[in-house]
């Protein structure tokens, strides 16, 4: 019987030819078959990527399209509520409808918000969390529309939720997690209701630009950008609000531009501040967590804040003169 001896060597060299074979076989496309990935696609008809142009002989294309610029920036309607008009809007509400959600709006349209949050779905990073009173909680939206006559914005996760909160609400909300979700995109962009989108907390500004596109190109052009923060490496804070992204987005299109300051603090003390700056920086409105008892909310109390904390953005808000066209770039 023959035997034979293979040194070290020689067994990694037999397996490196064999992959090599095994790769060829495959069918490996040649070079001049690969798609360019710095090669941009060229853009729709009526809008032209944001950017850079050629840097150095490369052509770096981004995410983001800048539609064409006009002297009127866009104004959503909302219900009876304008966001993008004469002045700043401030939309508040509990983090997610509650039992007690009457009583709660009627003392926040009290305190003179613009529009109530009115969740009754409610994404949450564990599945033991509380996630919202769901189809359960329609007859209280009905009684709050009917009893304060505000403008009622919800959050949905699917096509299906949309369709079931009907004439119900004003106004759907794309949560920060779903900004991506393009068929729910489409799907929102079809039924043509406004819609409020959340940036994604690890999102740059051109994917969250991109995003709303996916509600537009279906002919909705009812949208609201809402900056909330996003992830950083600081942890003191929820999320770290990009205050920037208020004055970027705003020249990269014609939409009009909210801030969530209660998701980007996390603590209910820091929200007015950051509310301060967010107006002071363009801000086209508010999105604020408030509850009349906030250590009783079932979700999100620590960054709701107090009535009293809501009259003064109020206040704040009526004082605001709206913001000004951004200056190009």
């Amino acid at each position: 019987m023959l035997s034979f001896r293979v040194c070290h060597g020689q067994t990694q060299r037999l397996a490196l030819l064999l992959v090599f074979l095994l790769y060829r076989a495959g069918g490996r496309p040649e070079p001049d078959e690969v798609a360019h990935p710095l090669v941009p696609a060229p853009p729709p008809a009526g809008l032209w990527r944001t950017g850079w142009s050629e840097q150095t002989g490369v052509t770096r294309g981004m995410l983001g399209l800048e539609r064409p610029r006009v002297e009127r920036r866009r104004a959503v309607r909302v219900g009876n509520l304008t966001v993008g008009g004469s002045r700043p809007a401030l939309v508040a509400g509990p983090c997610s409808v509650e039992p007690g959600y009457v009583e709660q709006a009627l003392a926040l349209a009290g305190a003179g918000v613009d529009a109530l949050r009115a969740g009754i779905f409610k994404p949450r990073t564990h599945p033991d969390s509380f996630q919202g009173m769901g189809l359960v909680a329609m007859p209280l939206l009905e009684e709050v529309k009917r009893r304060t006559g505000l403008p009622l914005i919800s959050e949905v996760l699917s096509a299906q939720d949309a369709e079931a909160l009907g004439d119900r609400v004003d106004g759907y909300q794309v949560g920060a997690r779903n900004m991506q979700n393009y068929r729910l995109l489409e799907a929102l962009g079809d039924l043509g209701r406004p819609v409020v989108l959340k940036r994604g907390f690890s999102a740059t500004i051109d994917e969250w630009v991109a995003a709303s596109e996916y509600v537009r190109r279906r002919g909705n052009d009812n949208v609201i950008l809402c900056e909330r923060g996003i992830r950083t490496f600081e942890t003191r804070t929820r999320n770290t609000l990009d205050i920037s992204a208020v004055v970027v987005a705003r020249g990269l299109t014609d939409l009009p531009v909210i801030v969530d300051p209660s998701h980007a603090a996390g603590r209910r003390e820091w929200v007015p501040a950051l509310a301060l700056a967010a107006l002071a920086a363009g801000a086209d409105g508010l999105l604020v967590e408030a509850h009349p008892t906030p250590a009783l909310a079932w979700s999100d109390g620590p960054q709701a804040i107090t009535l009293e904390a809501l009259k003064g953005l109020v206040e704040a808000v009526r004082l605001t003169p709206a913001p000004t066209t951004a200056p190009d770039p």
